[in-house]
């Protein structure tokens, strides 16, 4: 059994990925996506690894690794499809509609003039997201039309072409948090709360994390959520209406878990090396190490009505 481990950069998840892979033996490969190169014709170089688990920071990289290597048929974590997907915004809000998963409201336009038609639709305020992008960047919080239509101008003329995407998604009056939820097959194995004075509650944007207790109707939503856009080693983000409960917000397929890792005590790094590993020997159950550590009662959000698995039209 051989594992790669494709990377931009040592951060501290590759160093307890590195640690977990040395702990339980595994040989690996580092590869670096700066200097690692492929010949569609000649997949032998990388016939030797099992299984190899993508950590690139960029997408475009990450993804194109990926489609080639799974065309070869060495398998990674996460699957190419399931980057191509989640590494969409539009492309994972339109996975779960067809599962129906709950969700913000969204609204997509193609124009200035079309999206400022949508917003007013959809009624203030409302956020503005790129279709691609991570760590809670260039996200707009439009509070008015004044302001809907400044922003529209700048994405137009001043973003590349994806900012001309406008993928405009209802604003959610959230408790002051959100949920970060990791789905590791079919188990949410731990989440957490990510609090914020600020509407953005990324912890790359300063949000600080609390243990949540993964209820079974939370578990549930997040792994119907999770293999609506093909399954894996996946980051849910959690939303909580006071009116509607539960709704999915974006699923994360190369997550950080600096921060899920210490405040909820769970071995992520070992829990993804055991899932790599499993996917590797082919198999469908994975004993997880440390998973459902927070485990607790039911809680229902805000007084809100729950998620119930199998309420919804296509719920998993």
């Amino acid at each position: 059994m051989k594992v790669g481990i494709l990377l931009s950069r040592v951060r501290v998840e590759e160093k307890w990925l590195l640690a977990s892979l040395e702990q339980k033996g595994v040989p690996y490969e580092r590869i670096d996506d700066s200097s690692a190169h492929f010949d569609l014709n000649d997949p032998q170089p990388w016939c030797g690894l099992d299984v190899v688990l993508e950590r690139s920071l960029s997408f475009s990289r990450g993804l194109y690794a990926c489609q080639m290597l799974n065309a070869w048929g060495i398998p990674t974590v996460n699957m190419a499809q399931v980057a191509m997907t989640c590494g969409d915004k539009l492309a994972t809000s339109a996975a779960l509609t067809r599962a129906g998963i709950p969700q913000p409201r969204i609204k997509v336009a193609f124009t200035a003039e079309a999206a400022l038609e949508a917003i007013e639709e959809l009624g203030y305020p409302v956020v503005l997201k790129p279709v691609v992008g991570s760590w809670g960047r260039l996200l707009a919080k439009i509070n008015d039309r004044d302001a809907a239509e400044a922003i529209l101008e700048h994405k137009e003329t001043l973003g590349s072409y994806q900012h001309s995407i406008f993928y405009i998604q209802e604003f959610i009056q959230k408790p002051g948090r959100d949920i970060r939820a990791m789905v590791v097959g079919d188990q949410t194995v731990c989440a957490i709360y990510r609090n914020a004075s600020h509407w953005i509650t990324n912890t790359a944007r300063g949000g600080q994390g609390e243990v949540c207790a993964v209820s079974a109707e939370l578990n549930d939503l997040c792994v119907a959520a999770a293999q609506a856009v093909g399954g894996g080693v996946l980051a849910v983000d959690v939303l909580e209406d006071p009116q509607r409960g539960y709704l999915v917000n974006e699923i994360n397929h190369t997550m950080e878990f600096h921060t899920l890792a210490p405040v909820t005590g769970v071995d992520i790094a070992g829990v993804i090396v055991e899932y790599a590993l499993a996917v590797a020997e082919g198999r469908t159950r994975v004993n997880l190490p440390g998973a459902g550590r927070v485990r607790a009662a039911a809680i229902t959000p805000c007084g809100g009505q729950m998620w119930k698995p199998g309420v919804l039209a296509g719920a998993l």
